[in-house]
């Protein structure tokens, strides 16, 4: 008899065992018997476990599972210590050996990041260090849109407002003293004060947009000028907060290879689009919405110029023959998954310090052909556009120019094979659903159903700031900033402060941002004002008196407290970014979290003072399985129990994370593994036990629980510093 394979629960008490199955209830519909008595049928059956001590009989006839505390402490002790003596999280036993994709950050390479762009990309980075955790071949791509309109907008800035010329832009991107994607940044606002002012203007941008899209002339060469340098920054500011790519993928080479032709033929051969011979989208080719839930939320954003949006279909090619965004969105998507049968051609963009290569795409360079079995060289080139210099990132950490190709040393090196994925995840904003969901309905309509249930949009809300942050940070408020209600925002999404994450929490005002006015938090002066509070932080406490260590020290625990900020709530709720509660040393923050795994580490440190021979890697031989018996048996068995138990559920709960799509389980669970493991601490006097048996036991939990929580903290994307 098949049965479906049991959901683990978990009893209330330990006392009553550590899982719970309840397969007795199903099989009693089956069986005509009563659960208890199937229950008694089965518990003899089950033994022997490894790790199960033994089963018991609960309530109406569930099966506890009561685990050999010593066994699993022991196993779980040896599995922690190896991945210490590794110094990084390792994959579990793979889930699939097929690669899995995941797209993020994808800003428009125009200006600055902002605080936005920061919680896409560490959401992304997050979630792509949960899937390689699980032992999945992951591979990170970046998407840059370097034909679009915000850089057409630029463009128009630079040669209509500033009357720069390809020349000079590549003199302001080499004058060490201009920050040019800050430069950028002023000048996009500008652009729609132009516009503003004389509507006929827009034709400006339409120009610029048709010599991009071509590549052809002064305005192609300046606009890739410009998503080159800007995109160098934004990779120089996003490797502040530990977050690197594999792939950068340019929206250019989708247009110059053609890529959407060979995708419009196939959406034509399959039936998957219809041309409209009459009716308001006379002359246009159009796909079927059917299936698609939310067709009737679709934002103004998806309804491009020159097309309707009726309910029941959507203009994939205009009657211009125009192909609109979500076209080349269903190309680009096709070639993740290696459907296309075509591949771009790649040359190396930058190499981080450790020699990992960030490549980029081509219309030349070494290209994979068809659908990523076989490689060909074409001949890597320096990327035309280079300025001939290696930018640096505001920690010191070299992002090498794509022209220079001395600094990469790879060459003649196999590059991996991009592409070709079995599962694809696209972290974008909420407010891009409807565009997504047209990719899957255009894979279902293309017969490619399992990719369409692999593809994933990793959707989440925005990111506000507080009215104290941002008067911190020198934005001049209007009388209505920081007073708006939050019921009246866009899909009744509300804002989240710190400590409400997983309940609706309260109104609070917040600030939003706009780009094209101008108005919004830069991500590195963001992440400097972070440093700066840290830094001062450390200098209060006194952590310690060597200006670098102070530096590094300043530098990690910023970035553990703006990374936690920005995963501890649910991906879908509005984030209200505060200073003072990010950067709080108690409470739910980064810096509690590492300051737990310090705390273990300086109880180490001294004990080994005094004990100058003592490994806390060896505690698994000097504590036998024997003694842990007689620990765990003992009065206060069941506290040291539980927090071996809350230890040991790490991987499980990096299966729901990856599960529900949310990195803040993860998040939540390091927060209950350091509060435990702090009031353990304020228990037991660990360093001053009279019992030396007593004493290494004490020790040998620490390390299980501190290890478990340094490799939370690294899932997360958290450095732990020697000292706070």
């Amino acid at each position: 008899m098949k049965i479906a394979e049991p959901v683990l629960g978990f009893p209330p008490s330990v006392e009553l065992g550590e899982i719970s199955i309840a397969s007795c209830f199903e099989l009693a519909k089956r069986l005509r018997q009563a659960p208890p008595k199937i229950a008694e049928q089965l518990v003899p059956r089950l033994l022997p476990i490894p790790g199960v001590e033994r089963v018991s009989i609960a309530g109406a006839g569930y099966l506890n599972f009561h685990l050999d505390r010593a066994t699993v402490a022991a196993a779980l002790f040896q599995v922690r210590a190896r991945t210490a003596e590794l110094g990084s999280p390792r994959p579990q036993v793979p889930h699939t050996q097929s690669k899995i994709l995941v797209e993020h950050t994808s800003i428009n390479p125009n200006k600055a990041a902002h605080i936005g762009h920061l919680r896409n990309a560490i959401l992304g980075d997050t979630f792509a260090r949960l899937l390689r955790f699980r032992g999945s071949p992951i591979e990170i791509q970046n998407y840059i849109d370097n034909t679009g309109v915000q850089v057409a907008d630029v463009v128009v800035g630079f040669t209509h407002l500033d009357g720069k010329s390809v020349d000079d832009v590549r003199r302001l991107i080499e004058d060490p003293s201009a920050r040019f994607d800050y430069y950028c940044w002023d000048l996009y606002a500008r652009v729609f004060q132009f516009y503003e002012r004389d509507a006929d203007r827009l034709t400006l941008r339409a120009e610029a947009l048709k010599a991009i899209e071509e590549g052809h002339g002064e305005l192609a060469a300046m606009a890739d000028l410009i998503a080159t340098e800007i995109t160098r920054k934004h990779l120089s500011t996003m490797l502040r907060l530990n977050v690197r790519y594999d792939l950068l993928v340019q929206e250019s080479e989708i247009l110059r290879l053609d890529f959407w032709k060979y995708a419009f033929e196939l959406l034509k051969q399959r039936h998957a689009i219809r041309y409209e011979e009459a009716g308001k989208n006379r002359g246009c080719w159009v796909m079927n919405l059917e299936g698609l839930e939310s067709r009737d939320a679709e934002p103004e954003a998806a309804t491009e110029a020159g097309e309707t949006a009726p309910e029941d279909v959507k203009v994939i090619v205009r009657s211009n023959g125009t192909v609109t965004y979500v076209g080349k969105d269903i190309a680009y998507h096709l070639w993740k998954f290696g459907l296309l049968g075509m591949d771009f051609g790649y040359v190396p963009f930058s190499q981080y310090p450790d020699g990992h290569t960030v490549w980029r795409t081509a219309v030349t360079g070494v290209g994979v052909q068809g659908s990523g079995s076989e490689k060909e060289e074409s001949g890597v080139r320096s990327q035309e556009s280079g300025v001939g210099r290696e930018s640096e990132s505001k920690d010191g950490a070299p992002i090498p120019d794509s022209g220079v190709q001395s600094a990469i040393d790879n060459r003649q090196s196999a590059i991996p094979g991009f592409g070709g994925a079995s599962a694809a995840y696209a972290v974008i904003d909420t407010r891009q659903s409807y565009l997504q969901d047209l990719i899957v309905v255009a894979f279902r309509a293309l017969g490619f159903q399992q990719q369409a249930a692999n593809l994933h949009h990793f959707d989440y809300a925005l990111v506000r700031l507080s009215p104290r942050c941002a008067e911190e940070l020198g934005v001049q408020l209007s009388e209505s900033d920081g007073q708006r209600s939050p019921a009246k925002q866009p899909g009744a999404l509300t804002p989240a402060v710190s400590g409400a994450s997983d309940v609706a929490p309260q109104p609070r005002a917040y600030v939003e941002v706009s780009g094209r006015k101008g108005l919004g938090i830069k991500g590195d002066d963001l992440i400097d004002e972070v440093v700066k509070q840290a830094l001062q932080e450390v200098r209060e406490r006194q952590i310690t008196h060597d200006a670098a260590e102070q530096a590094a020290c300043a530098r990690m625990i910023a970035v553990g407290a703006l990374r936690y900020f920005l995963l501890k709530f649910s991906r879908r709720v509005i984030i209200v970014f505060d200073f003072k509660d990010a950067l709080a040393f108690e409470g739910e923050t980064g810096p509690y979290l590492q300051y737990g795994v310090v705390r273990a580490r300086n109880i180490f440190r001294k004990y080994s003072d005094a004990q100058p021979e003592f490994d806390p890697r060896t505690l698994g031989k000097l504590v036998c399985t024997e003694r842990l018996k007689t620990f765990f048996e003992a009065d206060s068995g069941r506290e040291f129990w539980e927090m071996v138990l809350l230890a040991a559920q790490l991987e499980m709960v990096v299966e729901q994370a990856v599960a529900s799509e949310e990195p803040a389980v993860l998040g939540k669970y390091a927060f209950r593994l350091a509060q435990g493991f702090n009031n353990f601490y304020q228990r037991h006097r660990i360093l001053s036990e009279p019992d030396p048996e007593r004493q290494l036991f004490l020790l040998y939990l620490v390390h299980v629980v501190s290890e478990t929580l340094a490799q939370s903290l690294a899932l997360l994307g958290i450095e732990v510093p020697e000292r706070m």
